[in-house]
């Protein structure tokens, strides 16, 4: 129950700093804009360069220290921030993979969907294996499944293609914006190279 009760505090405060970032962007003063931006980038460049050299350290470790690193992954919050820093231990495909094992329960606990191929672009081609009699209500919320699966341990996917089927005309992409695009103003980056939210 406490962990239920964190996690929705922890909503409401990212929610809080969407609502506080879409403000700044709103400032009509261009100079307080640059400055807020430059607080982030100095900010996030801290944060980014502390997690790095911390990691950097359990990685010198040795095996101990991979697998605390490999443990905290599986965290959800940790290993959103490891994604915003780029020092998650899994590369996408295997995240891809691993999502589709969490999804299979909701699916029916078969091995119903095949991993086709990740491209370097992010994005995700997938075949649905039929069971001869799915429907297409049943099939369509199949794969908002996969892809609410997908896009909670990948973010960073640009978006998701099932052989064989028709597009889906309300779903283009999972909404991830990189960081580095909330805090660019005029062209110019303040996130840390690699960032991403």
């Amino acid at each position: 129950m406490a962990e239920v009760a964190a996690d929705r505090a922890f909503q409401s405060r990212m929610q809080e700093l969407e609502g506080l970032l879409q403000e700044i962007e709103a400032i009509a003063d261009p100079a307080a804009r640059a400055k807020m931006g430059q607080i982030i980038q100095t900010l996030l460049e801290f944060h980014g360069a502390g997690l790095t050299a911390i990691f950097d350290r359990m990685m010198k470790a040795g095996e101990l220290g991979r697998a605390a690193i490999e443990d905290l992954s599986r965290d959800e919050l940790v290993g959103s921030l490891l994604l915003l820093y780029d020092l998650h231990p899994l590369d996408m495909e295997s995240r891809v993979r691993s999502a589709l094992d969490k999804a299979r329960p909701a699916l029916g606990g078969e091995d119903k969907v095949e991993v086709l191929g990740v491209s370097e672009q992010g994005v995700v081609r997938l075949r649905l294996k039929s069971t001869g009699h799915t429907c297409p209500s049943s099939a369509a919320t199949m794969r908002k499944t996969i892809e609410e699966h997908i896009y909670d341990k990948a973010p960073e996917v640009t978006a998701i293609e099932f052989e064989g089927a028709e597009p889906d005309p309300g779903h283009s992409s999972n909404g991830f914006v990189p960081l580095g695009k909330l805090t660019t103003h005029n062209g110019k980056r303040l996130a840390p190279q690699g960032a991403s939210l």
